[in-house]
């Protein structure tokens, strides 16, 4: 039912329809809501645009147009879709606030009608001018990657975002608990124009550390252990502090004596968890969790200068990020990185009616696709089956052609071993592929 995939949009005020091109249609305005229809207790969300002429409606409810008429408070709607299905709604509007009742067709009864509460929101409205920089300082924190969170900002295409995150354990940048361990994750944003079938491009500005310390520990996940060594491995697990010298850019094991009292890395901050939220029908995703949507995906390529994109699964997309490492070798072998709060400076854009099956990450120099699963083998076949894809949809390579460069020029890196899910990276080199036929923003 392809109206329990979406959020609805309507007018709370009288909007003048005219003639194209006249003074009146220059000054039309349309509005933007998100409505949640409640399906036998699971909220279901849909984008609509609606516009008033009088007592009359016109608009789109999840891109079907829409006829109703209005009278004060209340109104009333019809959403048709490409198959003739009729989608009523009949409630009251209050300022920024709509509530009312849905009457819609019973997917597994046909001819049966079957009605539901819904409430709507109105969107705030893009502001003139050109894109704009928000700063977001957040209050609370979310262990869930879920669509059912309030949004804590909304922003559109082409806005930068300034903000910061807690570590994994749920501390600030003042050695202060503020959530729950378990990879507490800032947002959800709320990106204006996105809808289910798009595609969400993450451009990381900036990470930064914003304190002197990282926590870690002197494990080694049991993927990445072989049996020789499980017996002696048993007092592992104990917690290294690591000095951040945020100015010099490296890090070292805090008290390290011996071999290590020297040791100094250089840190190259990143993002374990990024993701939007899963769509309807599926549950919200715990922040220790992978999967279509990204996720904890302790990927140590989402860094600052590279662009991450993620398939859209519900309107607004609903951008969380979180779990920062000051630096992670691959597979965070450790199970915790160099686990530290960050600033973070991103923007974003969208990428209207294309999709796909696995994370992607761009950086100047090469393309990459993640793939996530419960092996290594199923994980390494993802990755793979999604840079063919890419090299395919965006390269116009064939298939034989995509295989070709792979053989000869395909890395794959491990990117996540300490997860519930594991992850593969495939890249390649941009310098050996032809001009791209279908741009990213």
């Amino acid at each position: 039912m392809k109206k329990l995939l979406a959020i609805a949009i309507l007018a709370p005020v009288a909007l003048t329809l005219s003639a194209p091109g006249s003074a009146r249609d220059a000054a039309r305005v349309d509005e933007h809501w998100l409505l949640v229809t409640d399906m036998w207790g699971t909220p279901a969300y849909s984008t609509l645009t609606l516009v008033s002429d009088g007592g009359r409606l016109s608009g789109d409810l999840d891109g079907d147009p829409l006829k109703g008429d209005a009278s004060g408070k209340m109104l009333r709607f019809v959403a048709t879709d490409a198959k003739g299905t009729d989608y009523r709604y009949a409630g009251t509007r209050n300022g920024a606030a709509m509530a009312g009742e849905a009457d819609l067709a019973d997917s597994n009864t046909p001819g049966t009608r079957v009605r539901h509460r819904f409430t709507a929101r109105r969107l705030p409205e893009r502001p003139d001018g050109p894109p704009r920089t928000h700063d977001f300082s957040p209050t609370d924190y979310s262990n869930l990657f879920s669509a059912d969170r309030a949004p804590v900002l909304t922003i559109w295409p082409g806005d930068t975002v300034r903000t910061s995150t807690v570590d994994s354990g749920g501390v600030d940048a003042a050695g202060v608990t503020r959530a729950l361990f378990g990879n507490p994750q800032t947002g959800p944003f709320y990106v204006a124009g996105a809808v289910p079938g798009d595609t969400l491009a993450i451009h990381l500005k900036r990470l930064t550390p914003n304190r002197d310390y990282a926590d870690s520990l002197d494990s080694v996940v049991g993927r990445a252990l072989g049996s020789s060594l499980v017996a002696k491995a048993g007092d592992l697990g104990k917690p290294v502090r690591w000095k951040l010298d945020r100015a010099a850019g490296r890090a070292s094991p805090e008290g390290a004596t011996g071999a290590l009292k020297d040791l100094s890395v250089p840190m190259r901050p990143m993002l374990g968890g990024l993701a939007v939220a899963p769509g309807f029908g599926s549950a919200p995703m715990s922040t220790g969790d992978t999967g279509r949507i990204g996720g904890n995906m302790d990927f140590n390529e989402v860094v600052a200068g590279n662009t991450v994109y993620l398939p859209v699964q519900q309107p607004g997309a609903l951008l969380y990020l979180g779990d920062a490492h000051a630096l992670q070798g691959d597979g965070e072998t450790s199970q915790y990185a160099l686990e530290t709060s960050m600033d973070v400076e991103f923007s974003v854009d969208v990428i209207k009616g294309r999709s796909f099956g696995s994370p992607r990450v761009e950086s100047p120099t090469q393309i990459m696709v993640l793939g996530q699963a419960g092996s290594l083998d199923e994980a390494l076949k993802a990755a793979s089956t999604g840079l063919l894809q890419w090299l395919q949809q965006d390269y116009g390579l064939t298939l034989s052609q995509g295989a070709q460069v792979m053989g000869s020029a395909v890395s794959f890196t491990v990117a996540n071993l300490a997860g519930r899910s594991v992850g593969v990276s495939a890249r390649i080199d941009k310098a050996l592929l032809p001009a791209r036929s279908k741009p990213m923003p």
